[in-house]
């Protein structure tokens, strides 16, 4: 009779801490050994430049509408303009549509850019692969990408989300990781090249950074978002503006829904609805961005995209000793909406470190009513942390103590996300560690779908005791 007691005993211990309601957070314990935060090379294979006269680099391809049926491609010509054309088919090699882009280039301080052409490919058919072309002769480039399927509430996809990436060694095994993951769009949250940190904000780094990733981001579409490190204000070297490199060479199609700037929009793909949203432009009550989510929250239909994700760069919920409550005053403005329109999940970045939250919200706190710590909330999105990429920054390590009950699980390592959305109301979640250049799978979520799922929730409870345990936390 002891054993079989021990058992259930266990079974329920395990079964109280991984299923919806859970107990405690987790800060891992894991300590990397190797792979110090060391820059590549510039005269590194990695970022080598294709071959040819004046031969197209640097390519990249995003969504180019709100439906997923267009896709911007962008890319850079070093030596003179050549040509803004794309041609594209459903065949390789037979290429029967063209398209005519734009290009543009700036200076900033002591450097000037190459042409930075970006050209939109519309009228797409859903799920669909295309081939594409650009540059002529010798000199001319082929690359594929693959549309989402049409945008339906079960239209399953898988996201990959990174953030903070940079390029260094270990911003190459994330890159190479994700790579392997079957990922079909990243959403990217922030700090791409960190050219700002070189001496004079050198912008030969942006030109490698964009080498680098071409591997991925010309196949697929990056949703971007920006960062601190984009922002690129500059005084001492006589440079006040802001975004400018990001700006000039990462388009986002923030005109198809409605926005005033290239920094915040959304975009509906398969069953997603995904809004990105500006840290460091101004989002206090009125203010051009805070008007304009105010209107994006409700165009959102989750009986065709029950799954509503929002991109921002720095975090909301921040558990880790560096930027600790940086995110505050965008939580003030912008968390009672979350809530309200029951958000899914909330990515961020700028912290270089992972960590999970719970559904938390903290928005019955003032001045005078004395509520200053978040509380469970059902309604509230999950908060996830992977500004883990691999800059050469390193790591933030100094997590607080103890660690806040808001918060589920917590490592400083480097690594991505993995999001795959199987249907309405299920997504599988993976974190996974770049273990001294292994790839690991870390932290396992099944999210139930804020919108969908309670009916479903309710009915998982009542063949809870049938059900095998594992080892998975489920929202």
């Amino acid at each position: 009779m002891r054993i079989p007691l021990l058992c259930l005993l266990v079974r329920s211990f395990i079964l109280l801490c991984f299923v919806e309601i859970v107990l405690s957070g987790f800060t891992s314990s894991f300590i990397r050994s190797e792979w110090p935060s060391t820059d590549i090379p510039l005269d590194s294979p990695e970022f080598s430049t294709p071959e040819g006269y004046n031969a197209p680099q640097q390519v990249h391809i995003t969504q180019g509408d709100y439906d997923g049926k267009a896709v911007i491609v962008s890319w850079v010509n070093m030596i003179e303009p050549g040509s803004s054309e794309v041609l594209y088919g459903k065949l390789k090699n037979q290429y029967n549509l063209s398209a005519q882009g734009t290009h543009t280039n700036y200076t900033f301080y002591k450097y000037r850019s190459g042409y930075i052409h970006h050209c939109l490919l519309s009228g797409l058919e859903h799920n669909t692969k295309y081939y594409y072309k650009i540059g002529t002769g010798n000199s001319a480039r082929e690359f594929w990408f693959e549309t989402p399927p049409e945008v339906d509430a079960d239209a399953s996809y898988t996201f990959g989300i990174i953030g903070d990436l940079g390029q260094t060694y270990n911003s190459l095994s994330t890159l190479e990781h994700y790579m392997k993951t079957g990922g079909q769009t990243v959403l990217f949250v922030g700090d791409l090249s960190y050219a700002d940190r070189y001496h004079d904000n050198d912008g030969n780094r942006w030109d490698s950074w964009g080498r680098l990733v071409e591997r991925s981001v010309a196949y697929q579409p990056w949703i971007w978002s920006a960062g601190n490190h984009e922002i690129e204000y500059k005084p001492h070297l006589g440079e006040f503006s802001t975004f400018r490199a990001y700006i000039h060479r990462y388009a986002t199609p923030h005109v198809a829904s409605k926005s005033n700037s290239p920094l915040w929009y959304a975009v509906r793909r398969a069953s997603a609805h995904i809004i990105v949203l500006s840290s460091y432009s101004p989002f206090v009550k009125y203010t051009p961005q805070w008007l304009w989510l105010r209107e994006e929250l409700k165009q959102v239909d989750r009986e065709k995209t029950p799954w509503l994700i929002v991109l921002m760069h720095a975090p909301l919920y921040n558990s880790n000793g560096v930027h600790y409550m940086e995110g505050e005053s965008m939580r003030a403005a912008f968390e009672r909406w979350l809530v309200h329109y029951k958000v899914d999940m909330v990515f961020a970045g700028h912290v270089h470190a992972y960590e999970r939250s719970y559904r938390v919200s903290n928005i019955n706190y003032n001045i005078t009513s004395g509520n200053r710590y978040p509380v469970p909330d059902k309604s509230a999105p999950v908060y996830i942390t992977v500004g883990d990429g691999g800059n050469q920054e390193g790591l933030a390590s100094r997590f607080l103590e103890p660690q806040p009950e808001y918060s589920a699980f917590r490592e400083a390592s480097y690594g991505h996300s993995v999001l795959e959305l199987k249907n309405r109301t299920h997504a599988f979640y993976n974190w996974i560690r770049n273990d001294d250049g292994k790839s690991v799978p870390t932290d396992h979520v099944v999210f139930h779908n804020q919108y969908w799922a309670s009916n479903t929730r309710r009915r998982l409870k009542k063949k809870q005791p049938n059900r095998q345990i594992n080892l998975i936390a489920t929202y």
